[in-house]
């Protein structure tokens, strides 16, 4: 099975109110020496880890940031120690830092998809989530790219910003489909103590317009409005926040989803290898300097025992529109009522499902379970109550 490789960036120019995210502002004289320890930890890692791999994602943070040549380097430093076939090589991209000399040099250096951090076409809501491009930039963006060689391009919206409204929501949808983007990602906004709206909003505090964040109600009408726009513009729902026209899936971001084995490189960047995860320090600086020192950059190894490894194929499975086999998670996780228990594990899920299907969250369908289409936005409902 082919690897996905992914690079951590942890770079950007000023942190979203919304983001949880482990990214910073850093001096730009400080990218260079990041790109050098990311190839260095590539053409470190351990000839088990080192495989075929068919999906690139340089994620972050703002990838972008970096210097053409820095992430030309790095791809290089991947192809050099990984049997790397022509595959899907993605940059995740914010409009404001696109140029048509940037967007030609990324698909020089093999880059042939781009994730464009637009999250609306409204400046109120932009301005208050402190970003930092406007409207016009996000058309403009798409053009160069375009022009710069790149045919895949993913949009980025969030339903919920503050001062969003079902008339601005529906403008930003608009926008978007003009601009015909071959994916498209449609996450709700997060309340929760990793931003700092979350923070604010929680403490029912004035700051970055937390009371200006639309009632959850408006939030799952604008994500469901999303829906059906797609849907009859051509797109397939296939994922929870993840839309796309036939043939351009994500390929990378399925290999989470579906656990297959992906290596991420750089500070923060996480890794799974089918039997076990691992993560990088966060701090950048640290990162570096242990790079340096030839010193190991993990701080997380976790052993996934088949309890874990059950629940993971429910959780990350069930995201996906099309569901999971049923019966094929019986056979790899209840034939064996050994020492692990884990027989009893899938007898006690048989009846939660059972449960979750009267309530109206689940449906099954031969052997295949999914959620109910008409209650994605209570996701959270059904995964708690399976994997309580």
């Amino acid at each position: 099975m082919s690897l996905g490789i992914y690079i951590q960036v942890p770079f950007c120019r000023t942190k979203c109110t919304y983001c949880n995210f482990h990214t910073g502002v850093v001096a730009r004289d400080r990218y260079q020496a990041y790109a050098d320890a990311v190839c260095r930890e590539i053409a470190e890692c351990s000839a088990i880890e080192a495989g075929a791999a068919d999906t690139i994602y340089f994620g972050g943070g703002t990838p972008s940031l970096l210097e053409p040549k820095a992430l030309a380097q790095i791809l290089d430093a991947i192809r050099a120690r990984f049997a790397f076939a022509e595959g899907e090589v993605t940059l995740e991209a914010d409009p404001e830092t696109i140029t048509l000399e940037k967007s030609a040099a990324w698909r020089e250096a093999g880059f042939n998809r781009v994730s464009l951090g637009s999250q609306s076409f409204n400046d109120l809501e932009l301005k208050s989530a402190g970003r930092l491009h406007r409207r016009g930039d996000i058309a403009a963006a798409s053009k160069m790219l375009r022009d710069g060689g790149i045919g895949n391009i993913s949009f980025d919206l969030i339903a919920g910003l503050p001062h969003q409204t079902r008339e601005s929501w529906e403008d930003s949808m608009a926008q978007l489909l003009a601009l015909k983007p071959e994916h498209t990602s449609i996450y709700m906004l997060e309340i929760d103590e990793g931003s700092r709206l979350g923070r604010e909003a929680l403490a029912q505090g004035s700051r970055y317009s937390a009371p200006a964040i639309p009632p959850d109600d408006a939030i799952a009408e604008f994500y469901e409005s999303a829906c059906a726009r797609l849907a009859e513009a051509g797109y397939e729902h296939y994922e929870i926040s993840n839309w796309a026209l036939p043939g351009m899936r994500s390929r990378h971001n399925l290999k989470y989803w579906q656990r297959e084995p992906y290596l991420g490189f750089g500070a923060g960047a996480h890794s799974f290898d089918g039997l076990k995860r691992w993560a990088n320090v966060h701090d950048s600086a640290r990162y570096v300097s242990l790079i340096e020192q030839g010193a190991s950059t993990r701080e997380q190894i976790e052993v996934v025992t088949p309890g874990q490894a059950l629940d993971e194929e429910f959780f990350l499975g069930l995201r996906q529109l099309e569901g999971i086999d049923l019966a094929r998670i019986e056979r790899l996780y209840g034939a064996n009522d050994g020492a692990n228990g884990m027989g009893e594990r899938v007898a006690a899920l048989r009846t939660r499902i059972a449960t979750l299907r009267e309530h109206g969250l689940l449906e099954l369908d031969g052997s295949r379970l999914r959620l109910a289409p008409s209650r994605l936005t209570v996701s959270n409902e059904a995964f708690v109550g399976l994997l309580e």
